[in-house]
């Protein structure tokens, strides 16, 4: 789907959103008549410094109005930008003031929805799809935290043996398939079905509430996380009441 079939299908009661260079960026009305702030990152463009900061530009702008209205990130982006210039300017640092950002938005009371149309990896995957509270995905969307071949450069083993870890574990792999099994992605939406009623489904979900760990646990692709969050926050939540004891 085109981005311009997926606004029209979100946002019937129309919509103000403007395509600058590679940044979406603008408002929208829901089919319940309540607004939606939509940000996001298209054509298959890195996410270099720039982008990175202007994105979270709006993100805070959004905090300030403190209107509470949800937040919809539409994700279409290769890689973060490995340019000499980006990464003397310190990348990966305005890669976490985004997804930062992202964070505090939902802290604050904006429920956060990522939407994953095309493609995204890395960094900027982790900065924006990954960041929101929910992600969803529609048919065709090709998500990969870090290819094979990069994964071998980085760890020195063969590709061989990574792809037969991958073909067993889900967390070794990209792929769509793959982020929904580990739980990342929550859903992916029907695009032969109206999308507006999709988003309004992801919304309804109370704010705050990651499952990412359960879902990848019953859907086999993490079978280990959920547990383990849940035994260091509890020895988490006893160290501290230890603590107050004296």
């Amino acid at each position: 789907m085109t981005l311009d079939n997926i606004l029209a299908g979100l946002f019937p009661n129309g919509s103000k959103i403007e395509v600058t260079g590679a940044i979406i960026a603008g408002k929208a009305t829901l089919a319940d008549g309540k607004p939606v702030h939509v940000l996001g990152i298209t054509q298959g463009q890195d996410l270099g410094v720039d982008e990175a900061i202007e994105l979270a530009g709006h993100v805070i702008e959004i905090i300030g109005s403190q209107d509470r209205a949800p937040i919809l990130v539409l994700v279409d982006s290769a890689s973060q930008r490995m340019s000499r210039r980006d990464e003397l300017l310190g990348l990966s640092e305005y890669l976490s003031h985004l997804a930062k950002a992202l964070l505090l938005a939902e802290a604050e009371g904006h429920r956060t929805v990522g939407l994953l149309y095309g493609g995204s990896a890395a960094g900027a995957f982790i900065a924006t799809a990954l960041a929101t509270g929910t992600l969803v995905a529609l048919p065709g969307a090709h998500p990969a935290v870090m290819d094979l071949p990069s994964m071998a450069r980085v760890t020195k083993l063969p590709i061989e043996l990574l792809k037969a870890k991958a073909e067993a574990t889900p967390v070794f792999a990209p792929g769509l398939d793959n982020m929904v099994r580990t739980g990342g992605i929550q859903i992916v939406w029907d695009e032969t079905a109206p999308l507006a009623p999709q988003l309004a489904a992801v919304l309804d979900r109370p704010i705050g509430q990651d499952n990412r760990g359960r879902l990848g646990a019953e859907r086999g692709g993490r079978r280990k996380a959920a547990d383990i969050a849940d035994r260091v926050v509890a020895m988490a939540t006893s160290a501290s009441r230890d603590l107050r004891r004296g």
